[in-house]
Parts: structure tokens; C-alpha cells; sequence
């Protein structure tokens, strides 16, 4: 086959890296004052934030099509799924989850016949209202969760989250590059054109890359089994969660998440938490049941 001129937008490029060492800048200094007591707080505080952002641009793609799901109701359903993540330790549980559901299936299905000026869309937009809470309560609040996670070393909850961070990201930047020069084999032509064979297995080159960087610097108690295990399972959930968030985009014909409002080169909320959702309740599966961690 004939190889393609590789494309890389420079001048994006700039904008995408000056914008995320920003961010790093600001996350890693959380993560450094992980074990102060306000951190988990100012963690929920950011994931809170991520929700609703999450849900208001997946409200917005829907509305493209026509459906009228709710942003006020999937945000409350979707905080209230990220507190009882915060607030459950152990066998206290003081916000159960079905607690959470009751609450948001009457502010969800009963909500709309008040509020839904649309009911002839009710079936599409009451499970776009529900996909979005639970997407984003779910894949968010697993987040929380791996943060709040106590050790035998200090801050393991922050070491965890560096690492689902950098083990993502690592795979998101050598898939990129991958691809660009490398890319000849589509991976899903109907869901994203630009993705392919050669940039998935960069992506989970680079996985296992951020993998062994993480065990050499923050995560030591990692056995190679952990790093090949948790670089690969981490790399494919990724990679899934990417593909899922640009069927809905293709579905809504929207190039980015954020219909709208964006972050400097890097699209919407979901363009940037997309692989970390699936990642996420990945890692915390990992460290649950082969860890012990609770």
C-alpha cells in the first residue's frame, strides 16, 4: 500500500500542549497535597465540575438530532451517583445507590412531564438523560473513588490517579503520532476515519511505556506482572471509550464534544475524559481484586 503524508497540525499542536501543561500543572499540585484534608473535596469539587460539563455537551449533541434530554436532571442524577462514590467507606454507605436511582427516576421520568415541552421525544431523551448521569457518574466517580484509596504508601490515592492519568495519556500521545506517520490500516472507518491498526498498537505502546514509568517512580509495590497487566487492560478500555464517545459524535454529526464551548486545542469534556471513564473503573477493578484495596 501506498504510504500516506503524514499530518500533523503544528500550530494545534502548540495550543493543545501549552493548554494541558496548564492543567498538569494544576492537577499535579493537587495530587502532590493528595493526603491534606481538603483534598478530597477539592478532588469532588473538580469531578462535580467534569460532570456537569460532561452532561450539558452530551445534552447538546443530542439536540442536534432533535431529543430533548434534560441537563438539569442528568447533572443531579449524575452528582448524586459521584457523592455516594465520595461518601461510601467500607460498609458505611450513607447515599446507597439505589437511593441515588430512586431519586433520579422520579426526577428524571416525573420531571419531564412538568418540564419537557418535547414528550413526543420523551422515550430517546429521558435514556439520553439517563446515559449521560450514569456515564459520567460512573466513569467520574470511579475516579473519586481511586483517589480517596488509602495504602501502604502515603498518598496511594494520588499515586493511582497519576498513574491512570499518565498511562492514558501516554497511550492518547504515542497513538497520535503512531498514526499520523505510520497509519495505513483504518481501525473503525465508519466510527473515525482517522484512526488506525498501527496508531491503537502506538497506543498501547505507550501504555505499557507510562506503565513501567509509573512503577519507577510512584508506584514501586507494582510487580511486572501489574505493570504488563495494568498497561494493556488500561490501553484497551482506553481505546473502547474513545471509539464509544466518537459514535456519538458521528451520530450527532459534531466534529467535537463540545458544541460550543471548548478547550484550547482539545475539544470538549468528553473529548478529554472519553478513555479515562472506561479506564477508570478498569484500574479500580485491578487494585480491588488483586490489591485488596478497598
Amino acid at each position: 500500500m501506498e504510504r500516506t503524508t503524514p499530518k500533523v497540525d503544528t500550530k494545534n499542536m502548540t495550543v493543545r500542549v501549552s493548554t494541558a501543561l496548564v492543567f498538569g500543572v494544576f492537577f499535579f499540585s493537587l495530587l502532590w497535597l493528595g493526603d491534606r484534608p481538603w483534598a478530597p473535596w477539592t478532588y469532588l469539587a473538580l469531578m462535580a465540575l467534569a460532570t456537569v460539563m460532561g452532561v450539558r455537551e452530551l445534552t447538546l449533541m443530542a439536540r442536534v438530532r432533535g431529543f430533548n434530554p434534560s441537563l438539569a436532571a442528568g447533572s443531579l442524577v449524575g452528582c448524586g451517583i459521584l457523592a455516594h462514590f465520595f461518601l461510601a467507606t467500607g460498609s458505611h454507605d450513607p447515599l446507597p445507590l439505589w437511593l441515588v436511582f430512586a431519586a433520579g427516576a422520579l426526577v428524571i421520568h416525573f420531571g419531564a412531564l412538568f418540564f419537557d415541552p418535547k414528550l413526543e421525544e420523551a422515550l430517546p431523551s429521558q435514556a439520553i438523560t439517563w446515559l449521560g448521569a450514569l456515564y459520567l457518574g460512573f466513569g467520574l466517580g470511579f475516579q473519586q473513588k481511586l483517589f480517596m484509596l488509602q495504602g501502604t504508601l502515603p498518598k496511594t490515592g494520588s499515586r493511582l490517579i497519576l498513574a491512570l492519568f499518565i498511562i492514558t495519556w501516554f497511550g492518547d500521545t504515542a497513538a497520535y503520532f503512531v498514526g499520523s506517520y505510520f497509519g495505513r490500516r483504518k481501525l473503525a472507518p465508519k466510527v473515525s476515519p482517522k484512526k488506525s491498526w498501527e496508531g491503537a498498537f502506538g497506543n498501547l505502546g505507550g501504555n505499557l511505556l507510562g506503565a513501567f514509568l509509573m512503577q519507577a517512580t510512584v508506584c514501586p509495590e507494582w510487580s511486572l506482572v501489574d505493570v504488563v497487566s495494568l498497561g494493556l487492560l488500561l490501553g484497551i478500555a482506553g481505546q473502547l471509550g474513545d471509539l464509544v464517545e466518537s459514535t456519538w459524535k458521528r451520530s450527532a454529526g459534531v466534529k467535537d464534544s463540545c458544541v460550543g464551548v471548548s478547550i484550547p486545542g482539545h475539544g470538549g469534556i468528553l473529548d478529554r475524559v472519553d478513555s479515562l471513564v472506561f479506564a477508570a473503573p478498569v484500574l479500580y477493578a485491578y487494585v480491588h481484586f488483586v490489591h485488596g484495596f478497598n
